[in-house]
């Protein structure tokens, strides 16, 4: 007897719980993110978490602290060293970010036309970006150096000075000595950064410019810039992050000398938490660079949110 055919309904059979789950585009992307989310977790939060906390209490190395609240922020309120730190540091990033700024820009300009040996150039403009941070340091603390310093040797011998300049000696010097070698270090990065924004804009732009009489200065301001804009954005952003809390180019030149006169916020507070043992207070300086930071990283989402620059219109 042949058995009846089975006679298929239309429906499709029901899915699982977890079946469900797994096509819910949502819960996909949450189960994809959250290795990432565990290592940072790990790696970031827990010790961001740590240092807020050893920063509301006395901890010192080798003796486990005591809760204190708010007292190393309050005898931070009153220590001049601090508010000259915190006064370095903002001379520091901001003229170091407009000299990176004006020179990387104008490089990149440069690297955008069609020169010989163009990728040799780029491969070279590269190299203070590349070398360690370290021997960076010791070559500027060379050519820094108050007796042997070979930018005296070259103004004396053509007469502009009569004696060495003490570049690491007196105050000002000193801070300019620091922006001027980590403007070296930076102009690569933001060079090559914005040469690969530059590449991206359409030469069909220029040419509508051209067409419609537009000079040089008026293609660079109407198109070059708009449509630079949310890479300058991002670049500007960790351009400052990165002078912000500078620590081993300051420390390994002037260790903060001459009296304290180019301590950044970053170097102080290692200065004081490990040479000097008060990790609290060490970690309290560190907590206050938190809001200059995160003020940097609104910026760049504020900046990155136009979308209409990338069009070179303007927003809504």
């Amino acid at each position: 007897m042949a058995s009846a055919a089975t006679v298929w309904d239309g429906r499709r059979p029901e899915q699982s719980w977890l079946s469900r789950k797994l096509d819910d585009r949502r819960v996909l992307a949450a189960l994809f993110m959250l290795p990432v989310a565990a290592l940072l977790l790990t790696f970031l939060s827990y010790p961001l978490g740590l240092g807020v906390w050893l920063g509301f209490t006395d901890t010192r190395i080798g003796r486990d602290g005591i809760w204190i609240g708010l007292e190393n922020y309050t005898y931070l309120f009153e220590d001049p060293v601090f508010w000259l730190s915190v006064f370095n540091t903002i001379v520091y990033t901001v003229l170091a970010t407009i000299l990176k700024f004006g020179l990387g820009l104008w490089l990149a300009l440069l690297l955008n036309h069609h020169l010989p040996f163009k990728s040799l150039i780029r491969a070279i403009v590269l190299l203070p970006w590349i070398v360690p941070t370290v021997l960076s340091a010791i070559a500027f603390w060379w050519i820094y150096d108050p007796q042997f310093s070979i930018i005296s040797y070259v103004l004396r011998g053509i007469g502009i000075i009569d004696t060495n300049i003490d570049f690491l000696g007196e105050p000002w010097n000193a801070r300019l000595s620091l922006i001027a070698a980590n403007v070296w270090r930076g102009i690569p990065f933001v060079a090559i950064s914005l040469l690969a924004g530059l590449q991206t804009i359409s030469p069909s732009l220029y040419e509508a410019a051209m067409i419609d009489g537009a000079t040089a200065w008026e293609r660079f301001v109407h198109v070059t810039v708009p449509m630079l804009m949310p890479i300058l954005a991002v670049v500007l952003t960790f351009s400052v992050l990165f002078t912000f809390t500078d620590f081993q180019l300051v420390y390994a030149i002037t260790r903060g000398g001459p009296n304290n006169a180019t301590h950044l916020m970053a170097t102080l507070a290692f200065q004081r938490a490990i040479p000097g043992g008060y990790l609290g207070e060490g970690a309290a300086i560190a907590v206050a660079m938190i809001p200059f930071l995160v003020a940097s990283t609104i910026f760049s989402y504020v900046a990155l949110a136009r979308r209409k620059w990338q069009q070179g219109g303007s927003d809504d």
